[in-house]
Formats: C-alpha cells, structure tokens, sequence
C-alpha cells in the first residue's frame, strides 16, 4: 500500500519516490514516461494525475451542475468525440467567463475546463490512456490498486494511476454506460459495450465482481494496421501474404472462404482487416459484428452492429439476424467479426448456396480444434457443409523470451474433404516454426489452388507465377515504408486493375 501511495503522491514527476526506488527511463513520448523499477516485474508507465484539492474540487462540482444545465448535445448529434470534447470545452470556458464570483484567474481557465470536460465527457483519471495510441488495452481493477495497460512495445505495465475509492469507478462506468444508451446496476452488473471512438469496453460492478468494479477498455486502432505492417511485424512473411491476397480475390473466378482462428488478443481481427481489404474495390461488402472493429478501404459496404436487450430485456437482434439479413441484400461478400452462435450454421448455409469469398473469425487454437468448435453445439454446423470452407488461418500471440508478445500465423490449413463416416481431411499448406521464427511453405500440392486452376482457366504453374508477383509488390511496399492503409490499398488496386 505504501508503493501505491508514493505512485500517486509523485504522479505529477514520475510516478516513483526518487529518494527510496531506483529507476531506469526506459522511454519517454509527449506525457508519457515509462520506467523500469529496481524490484518489480513490470515497467511502469507514468503519465501526469492531476487530482483537485478540496477547494478546486468545490469549484469543478460548481461548473459541472452548470454545464449540466446549459449544455446540451446529445452524441447522435455529434458523433465526433474530438469535435464533442472541442465543443464542450469551448462552452465550459464561456460559463467560466460569464461566473465572476467563482473567482477563477484567467491563466486557470484551461485547467478548469478540462478537469470540467474530463469528468462530463471524457475518461476521468483514464483520459491519457484512452489517447495514447500505443496502448493496447487498459484494465482498472479496482480501488487502491493500480490501474494496468498492455502497450504495443512493451507489454503489460503498471500505472502511477490509482482509484481512491470504489465509488470513483463506478461513477467512472456509469457515466460509459450513459453514454451509449446502456444501464448498468446490482440487476444488470455487466457492461459492454463500443465507447464512440470505436474502443471495447467491458465493465463489472458488484456483487458478481467480488472485489468492486473492474473496467477493461481494448482500444481502438486509429491507424490500422496493413498487410505492410504484419510482414514487417513478422506476423506473416510476403509469400504467405501473397498467397492470402490470391485466395481473398480468387483471380475474380473463386474467392476462397476463409475463417481466422485464435485464441483472446492473438490479433484475429486485425488480420481479418488486412484480409478483407484484398476484396476488389468494386465488390459489395456487407459486414456483422458484435463490436464494430473492421476499418476497411472499401467504397460499397453496408456495416451492421448487433443490439443487446434493452432495458426492459427486449429488442435485441442477434449476430444471425442480421446475417440472415445480409443475404437479402445481395452481398458479394459477407464478413462476420466473430463466429459463436446460431450465425454459423446461417454463414455456412450462405457459403453451400454459392456466396464466395466469405470471411470471419473464430476462438480456436489450431485448425482441427476450428473444425470441432465449428461442428459442435453452440454453432452445430453438420460436417458436410464444411466443404464449402477454403482455409483456415490460424492466429498465435506467443510469449518469446527474447523478443516479448508477438502475433504469428502459425498455421494456414485447407479443408480438402469430408469422408463418408463424417472425417474432415486437413492439409496443412505454412506451418510457423518458433525455432527460426520463420513460416514454412509446406511444398505440397494445394486443394484450393487446383480447384481454383479450373474456374480461372490457368494452370497451378501459372497461378503461383501469380502469387510471385504479387510477393514482389508487397516486398515494394515494405522496402518503401508504405503502410497507411489508403496508400497500400491504392497500390494493391492499381496492381488488380492493370492485372485483370
């Protein structure tokens, strides 16, 4: 308890006691300084904690049952949160100026409109965290206890954040929960939800969170990342990208159906993201998700988000729903965030009535557990109907002791039949190997790449010329450092165009 109230007390420097803990500045950008802490096993991650004394407290309650009154804009009316907290901030300073006996300097006007905005619309003490880009996920575990995030470069750290009380959290998710529409209380005590930048957020109050309430954001990527980025990542290699460009587009003749597996964070929908944005600019994607995540370049797409029960337990619409929905609208593709359900069966009905080219992801640590997940309750999709099911790439986060967290494409399977007695036939077509950490391309002849020979009329020989040229264009872009998406997806275009 002790630590916990020196990272507190010095929140303002850097989050340590500097007469008692040695430190190490182990990296430092804008606010953000991170630390390695003689004694702990995680670094620790500081940023500056401004907390209001008694009398700025006072005065920040004050401006709030003020702006409460006085301001009002509704999130639908302004979907943009920076230009919502730009527009709030701007109106709090007007109260300020127009509230003399409050006796607030000017040079205190910025300070107290954003204590002001952070508390009304923003994160409160989480506010640095939820805009620090590098930052993967941020998890509160309760009062007096540090909040912990897992960062893109160095993994899972402390904070120098501290909740004082219980009831700072809650007010913390309540707030959240108001803002999306939602409820959250003893009968309803967990929260998730989608936050307006397009963040996760799960949430748990008592009695069914025994030590109080827990919130866990896994933010939104602003900038996505790009097949560009996950050759770079070591993620995939380019031959293993280039193939996947092939199978996404199918040479316009047969569209591989392929499903993304993994376990919890090992990167399925980013992947999924990078896929999807092989699909032809000219094709109509509609997409389904629980939470929407998928950024893709597309022009013609038609995004759908499932609704939990309201407050009264009524009009949700499910995953199925709306997959079934998806197919009254002449979709060229179908792409499902997150397989679990009924939906499967429903996708998998799609995929034997000639859809191509659908894509999703399931919780799967291999391709034969994906096939037994697929098969069995709560999804239940019959055997036969897998043959309509291309690849399966399964997706790894992997603890290496030299290199910290990293994300490969450990496997890329086909499915090449079903047997009469109902045994699924897998083949194995890249293998990652943790000893080299390189993708193995496993020489054998592909099911997928000898159907797709008949409907483009060319021969595997000739196909995988193919997969090299595209290996070429993607090595361009990584030697280049492109990697934004609109950029890569100019690129990738222009090469299908001139290529058709």
């Amino acid at each position: 308890m002790d630590y916990l109230k020196k990272l507190v007390d010095s929140a303002k420097d850097t989050g340590v006691n500097q007469a008692s803990t040695k430190k190490t500045l182990v990296a430092s950008y804008g606010d953000v300084k991170i630390y390695k802490i003689e004694g702990e096993a995680l670094l620790l991650y500081t940023v500056p904690v401004v907390k209001p004394t008694g009398p700025e407290r006072e005065i920040i309650d004050t401006l709030k049952e003020a702006a409460t009154r006085l301001i009002s804009i509704s999130p639908e009316e302004i979907r943009d949160p920076k230009l919502m907290r730009d527009i709030y901030t701007q109106r709090v300073k007007e109260i300020i100026e127009s509230s003399p006996e409050l006796g607030i300097p000017k040079t205190r006007f910025d300070f107290y409109a954003e204590m002001v905005v952070r508390e009304m619309i923003g994160y409160g003490y989480l506010d640095p965290l939820i805009h620090d880009d590098k930052l993967e996920e941020i998890m509160v575990i309760g009062a007096q206890k540090p909040v912990y995030v897992f960062h893109r470069d160095y993994d899972m750290m402390k904070t120098n954040i501290v909740f004082s009380t219980d009831s700072e959290i809650y007010n913390l998710i309540s707030r959240i929960a108001m803002g999306v529409g939602r409820r959250i209380d003893k009968q309803n005590p967990i929260l998730d939800a989608r936050l307006p930048d397009g963040s996760r957020v799960n949430a748990t109050i008592k009695p069914i969170s025994l030590n109080g309430s827990t919130i866990t954001i896994r933010k939104f990527r602003e900038d996505p990342l790009t097949v560009v980025d996950l050759i770079n990542n070591g993620t995939m290699d380019s031959y293993l990208a280039a193939f996947l460009w092939l199978a996404v587009d199918g040479l316009y003749s047969k569209p591989a159906n392929i499903l993304v597996s993994g376990g919890t964070g090992s990167g399925k929908t980013t992947t999924l993201n990078v896929l999807a944005s092989f699909i032809p600019r000219e094709e109509r994607v509609v997409t389904i998700e629980d939470t929407a995540e998928l950024k893709l370049p597309i022009e013609h797409i038609v995004r759908f988000e499932t609704r939990p029960p309201g407050l009264e337990g009524t009009g949700e619409i499910s995953m199925d729903a709306l997959v079934k929905n998806a197919l009254r609208m002449r979709p060229d593709r179908i792409i499902v965030g997150e397989i679990r359900h009924a939906e499967a069966f429903t996708l998998f009905t799609a995929m034997n009535t000639g859809h191509q080219g659908c894509m999703g992801t399931v919780h799967a640590n291999d391709a034969s557990e994906t096939v037994i997940r697929l098969t069995n309750p709560p999804m239940s999709v019959p055997k036969i109907m897998l043959t309509a099911l291309d690849l399966i790439v399964v997706q790894s986060r992997i603890r290496d002791r030299r290199k910290g967290t990293i994300r490969r494409v450990t496997e890329l399977a086909e499915l090449t039949a079903v047997s009469n007695e109902g045994d699924v036939h897998l083949q194995t077509l890249f293998s990652w190997d943790p000893v080299s950490d390189s993708i193995n391309h496993m020489k054998i002849n592909s099911h997928y790449l000898k159907e797709l020979s008949r409907y483009a009329g060319m021969s595997v020989d000739d196909i995988e010329l193919e997969i090299e040229k595209r290996k070429q264009v993607l090595e361009e872009l990584t030697s280049k450092g492109i990697r934004d998406l609109k950029t890569v997806s100019t690129y990738l275009n222009r090469f299908e165009v001139s290529n058709k």
